[in-house]
């Protein structure tokens, strides 16, 4: 499962102040934890509808997108930044908030469908390829499908914020790994951790 590693990483969300605190935006939460390990800033850029940065990782340019689009139109931002990097959707890897994984537990996945998430289901046809990485960041589910809306664009309570927090330090600790192609031991190393 070592593949060249990672050149493009995607957190989504969806912008604006008011949903800067809600579960569908760990992906954002994410990135500015990222900014602060290794060191980047972000800026926007009109032309891929984003914030772009980018740092250097063995001697790798690693290129970071934070899509300004809502969440369900990400491969807007995702595909052509792929596209102009002449990125392959193997060296991509897209973190997301995931309901079926409780708060706390973190799961590195290769490839694979959508699983009903609006940003994957918008990544996956632009990008023309499911065979990405994918950070999934667990904020769990209200019960029943009719809550999902409210339940992802909610802010968790205090606990499940904290989890969610240990969660994506959990995962910065191991993105040395995740960048340079390790994801087997990254996901061994994560998916004994996780609560």
């Amino acid at each position: 499962m070592t593949q060249s590693g990672i050149s493009l990483i995607a957190g989504l969300g969806n912008p604006g102040n008011q949903y800067a605190e809600t579960r569908h935006n760990v992906g954002f939460w994410f990135l500015e934890r990222m900014q602060t390990e290794f060191r980047f800033q972000m800026s926007l850029e009109k032309k891929f509808k984003a914030a772009i940065g980018s740092f250097s990782f063995e001697n790798k340019q690693i290129r970071v997108v934070s899509p300004h689009t809502f969440m369900n139109l990400s491969g807007q931002s995702v595909a052509p930044l792929a596209a102009f990097y002449r990125i392959e959707p193997a060296q991509i890897l897209v973190v997301h908030d995931e309901l079926d994984l409780q708060p706390g537990v973190v799961r590195l996945k290769s490839g694979g469908g959508h699983g009903g998430h609006n940003g994957l289901r918008d990544i996956i046809p632009k990008v023309g390829s499911a065979e990405f990485l994918r950070l999934r960041i667990g904020i769990g589910h209200p019960g029943t499908g009719r809550d999902v809306s409210g339940y992802v664009l909610g802010k968790p309570n205090r606990s499940d914020q904290a989890l969610i927090e240990d969660s994506i330090d959990r995962i910065i600790r191991l993105m040395p790994e995740v960048l340079s192609g390790k994801y087997q031991k990254a996901m061994n190393e994560l998916h004994s951790s996780s609560k």
